[in-house]
């Protein structure tokens, strides 16, 4: 099978297309022939070594790239019993979805319903699990509250913003440009600003009245983190779920106290899908959402194998809106 790995930690160049076994399921493992596979941040700071000392994600070289995918079930291994042979599934934060096959543990998958097409489900499962914790269980969103998105119009920040709405909070978002902040309306928030070297904080309270935001949703890190405590009200929320724009080493508890007692969490998904029930749960939230059209799915692009490196420098370069998939 073709399958795409990496030996040793670096850029693009690191990830090569390889000849594989076909690997054989063990027990509790199905065997899946992959249709479709979602490309994230996360594969890029694999292949960057972000993970490389992780206990969360403890991915380990050599590996293959990929966390998220979708296909048919090509072969079961001993004590599966809830899954059959061509049932079509989904999974994420399982590595080696670059591949033409996929071994995954039986309690990581979940059942796609009729529905809901493999590229659909690696556009929405990671970025829709992720957004569900951070609404339900982070920020516990609800009529009257407001909250704020960074990097509204990528895959994750759409998904915030919808389903934030449809909780009932109100929905504010931060984009790059105008073009971006357009989209992020039509995804749920009532109002856009523009980063503007951190003039979003500001904009974001007088949004509010000058009380300042319930929750912010931050991803970027570094570049945002101290303007996305500005904008947040006494005892608000910032939800730190990623740092794509870099990581912040210099943060003194002291400043959250300073900024209004602030409450910081930086929380990751494996812990809260970290049993098949609750995965499966969150799971069919979204398919209904999307089945009921409150929830939209944005595929940014569609690429081979072969076209990986270009995909994730698109996606390093913010180039992209929405979520990019592979396509088998």
């Amino acid at each position: 099978m073709k399958a795409l790995c990496i030996d040793a930690y670096g850029g693009p160049e690191q990830a090569r297309l390889r000849d594989l076994p076909v690997p054989a399921p063990g027990a509790g493992e199905v065997q899946v022939r992959l249709a479709a596979a979602g490309i994230n941040f996360m594969d890029i700071h694999t292949r960057q070594g972000k993970y490389a000392t992780s206990r969360t994600y403890p991915q380990r070289l050599p590996t293959t790239l990929g966390i998220e995918g979708a296909g048919r079930i090509a072969a079961l291994g001993e004590g599966v019993t809830e899954f059959h042979l061509g049932q079509r599934v989904a999974w994420c934060l399982v590595w080696g979805s670059y591949a033409e096959y996929a071994i995954v543990p039986a309690a990581r998958l979940v059942a796609l319903p009729d529905a809901i097409a493999e590229e659909t489900a690696v556009a929405a499962l990671f970025h829709g699990l992720t957004a569900h914790y951070l609404i339900h269980d982070t920020a516990c969103l609800a009529p009257g509250m407001t909250a704020l998105v960074l990097a509204a119009s990528g895959g994750i920040g759409q998904m915030l913003l919808a389903l934030g709405t449809r909780a009932g909070a109100r929905m504010l978002g931060v984009t790059s440009d105008p073009t971006k902040a357009a989209l992020a309306r039509t995804r749920g928030a009532a109002e856009v600003f523009l980063y503007e070297n951190g003039g979003f904080a500001a904009a974001a309270r007088a949004a509010t009245g000058g009380r300042g935001v319930d929750v912010v949703f931050d991803p970027i890190g570094a570049p945002s983190l101290r303007d996305s405590f500005r904008a947040a009200r006494r005892q608000g929320l910032i939800v730190a779920f990623g740092s794509v724009g870099g990581t912040m080493r210099d943060l003194d508890p002291i400043e959250l106290g300073e900024a209004g007692s602030l409450f910081l969490t930086r929380p990751r998904l494996a812990d809260h899908i970290a049993d098949s029930a609750t995965l499966r749960r969150r799971a069919a939230d979204i398919f209904t959402a999307i089945s009921d059209g409150s929830l939209r799915i944005e595929i940014a692009g569609r690429y081979r194998l072969e076209q990986v490196a270009e995909a994730h420098a698109a996606l390093e370069g913010r180039r992209l809106v929405g979520k990019p998939v592979l396509i088998f």
